[in-house]
């Protein structure tokens, strides 16, 4: 390069300015306060929210004892089926823990009082092709102090509320009354737990 060139040399180009876009108008100084202000307006509107199937039970108590079910059934097994599936069902539906000792927050009892069997449908040999299980079951939900915490609107002995539950099964196809009995011991535990959850 000769000394009267005014080519610019290679790698002494002046910076450029960035363009308007690119620059920030945000100052820190002034963000950090907006967003504490917006976090404490966000903690203090829901404060007393419950997320989830919280929302459904009440939040005063935190553990349930349930012993086993009795049974006024002449099939073996019923009130221990009975109570495994409401175990299962209170584990998995609410937030509350099941343990082993009487001196839980509320205590979960209940009896199967009736187990019936009939046929729906026969076949022109007077064979039954459909038949229908039912079990009812007073159920009873104490707190530690012994007072009730659901009742049913029905005048059952000791507050006790009625629950049924049935299924239908086939024998032509391979059904039996211990599967349909399960069935209906699955739906029994649903209506049991969905009694503990909290009037609106």
């Amino acid at each position: 390069m000769t000394a009267g060139d005014d080519s610019p040399v290679h790698g002494s180009q002046p910076m450029l300015a960035p363009p308007p876009h690119a620059r920030s108008n945000a100052r820190p100084g002034r963000v950090l306060p907006v967003l504490v202000a917006i976090a404490v307006l966000m903690c203090g509107g829901c404060a007393g929210y419950r997320f989830g199937n919280q929302s459904l039970y009440s939040h005063d108590i935190a553990t349930v004892y349930v012993p086993i079910f009795e049974s006024d059934s002449f099939r073996r097994h019923l009130g221990e089926r009975l109570t495994e599936a409401v175990v299962k069902e209170v584990e998995l539906k609410t937030p509350y823990k099941v343990v082993s000792t009487p001196n839980a927050d509320t205590i979960l009892s209940g009896r199967i009082t009736h187990e019936t069997k009939r046929v729906l449908i026969r076949n022109r040999f007077n064979d039954p092709r459909e038949m229908e299980v039912n079990l009812q079951v007073q159920v009873r939900w104490l707190d530690r102090r012994g007072q009730v915490l659901r009742e049913d609107s029905l005048a059952l002995p000791e507050a006790a509320t009625s629950v049924t539950g049935s299924a239908t099964f086939v024998p032509e196809v391979g059904h039996s009354v211990a599967t349909a009995q399960q069935q209906a011991i699955e739906r029994l535990a649903q209506q049991i737990v969905a009694l503990m959850e909290d009037a609106w």
